[in-house]
């Protein structure tokens, strides 16, 4: 449990820089530069991750139940996964509606994605990987949205053949991962 703890402090802190420090993250990439804050930053995201999906993998082996979820849980969490795969590719494809319409498709894919997973498991691993994920994906948005207007960025209009690619991919992302690829990563078949 120590190894999913210390990876979800490093990945979710980095993470969190600009939510609690974005003074001090402005100077710090104004002193070192970009190129070696996205270094350090990056370097120190594919370590938490490491770390999180290794004590993960260790906490499943032997499970600590917090409670029983009722089997409808998994198909809601099914359904929800389904506009976070959305969201995270509309953060990617320009000008989508997706985008134009939440601002931060991305954070609140994650936010379902990891709502949807605290419905259907119910160990003590569970809950500090897919609750901690969701307590900070709400203050991120928060924050996101506070910055939003400081910056004066502007979206460009969204096109509907953009919108129609973004549900298209992530519908094809949902159905790959959700029918083949969970079952190869993370060792549950969803759908059996």
């Amino acid at each position: 449990m120590a190894l999913l703890i210390v990876g979800l402090v490093l990945f979710l802190g980095l993470h969190s820089v600009r939510i609690v420090a974005e003074g001090w993250r402005t100077r710090t990439v104004a002193r070192i530069g970009q190129n070696a804050w996205k270094g350090a930053y990056s370097v120190g995201s594919v370590i938490g991750l490491v770390l999180i999906v290794w004590g993960y993998g260790i906490a499943r082996q032997t499970p600590q139940l917090l409670w029983l979820s009722p089997t409808w849980t998994r198909h809601l969490a099914a359904l929800l996964t389904v506009p976070a795969f959305i969201g995270l590719v509309a953060a990617y494809v320009p000008r989508n509606h997706v985008k134009a319409a939440v601002g931060h498709p991305m954070v609140l894919g994650v936010l379902l994605w990891a709502l949807a997973h605290l419905l259907a498991n119910g160990t003590v691993a569970d809950l500090l990987l897919f609750g901690g994920f969701a307590v900070w994906a709400a203050f991120d948005y928060g924050a996101a949205l506070r910055r939003a207007p400081v910056s004066g960025a502007r979206r460009a209009a969204a096109s509907w053949g953009l919108t129609a690619l973004t549900v298209l991919i992530g519908l094809v992302a949902w159905v790959g991962f959700a029918f083949w690829a969970h079952g190869v990563l993370i060792g549950v078949r969803p759908f059996g």
